[in-house]
Parts: structure tokens; C-alpha cells; sequence
């Protein structure tokens, strides 16, 4: 069974664990590439503060095609950069041929 787990700064993510997610509390760029290489083959979904998915955009795009895991941007506490609903629109769009945002 797959897990779901939350990645970023302390601050932005602690309250996941309420909920039963795995908190990863990632302080420096390079460690969340490396726990990604390491370990993503465990999580179905991981969600990941949109900071650090802009600060290691090539170990998140290397995801893109695989089917788990999901990786999906969160704000965290410096604010919301628009980078979730991007991807989110930008896999609508692979999936279904058309935008989900109007112009």
C-alpha cells in the first residue's frame, strides 16, 4: 500500500500529520532530491510546498510521466506562487485536450 507524505519547510507542512500523512521536513534544497531518488517509489502522492518544488524543478519534472508518485505543489507559508494550479492545469490538459482555466 502506498503512502502519502507532505514535503517542505517545518512551518508550511507540520499540520499534515494530523491527518495521518508522512511529514518531510526538508530544509535544504538538495535533500529533498535526494530523499525523491530515494525514496518516492514508497509514497502514492506527495504533496510538496511549491518553494521546493521551484527550488529542484528537474527532480520534480522526472516524475511528469510516472504514474506514482503524484507529486502535487502546495503553498506553503510565504504564500501561494500559482505553480500548483499550473500543473494541475497543465495534466488536465494532457489528460483531457483542453484547459480547465478560462482566459
Amino acid at each position: 500500500m502506498y503512502k502519502i507524505g507532505v514535503m517542505g519547510d517545518k512551518d508550511s507542512i507540520y499540520g499534515f500529520a494530523g491527518v495521518g500523512a508522512d511529514v518531510i521536513v526538508i530544509d535544504e534544497p538538495k535533500d529533498g532530491a535526494r530523499f525523491l531518488r530515494e525514496h518516492a517509489e514508497e509514497y502514492g502522492v506527495l504533496l510538496v510546498t511549491e518553494a521546493l518544488c521551484a527550488a529542484i524543478p528537474n527532480e520534480i519534472a522526472a516524475f511528469d510521466a510516472a504514474v506514482t508518485p503524484a507529486i502535487v505543489p502546495i503553498p506553503g507559508v510565504s504564500g501561494n506562487t500559482g505553480l500548483g494550479l499550473r500543473r494541475v492545469s497543465q495534466s488536465v490538459a494532457k489528460a483531457v485536450g483542453s484547459d480547465i482555466l478560462p482566459e
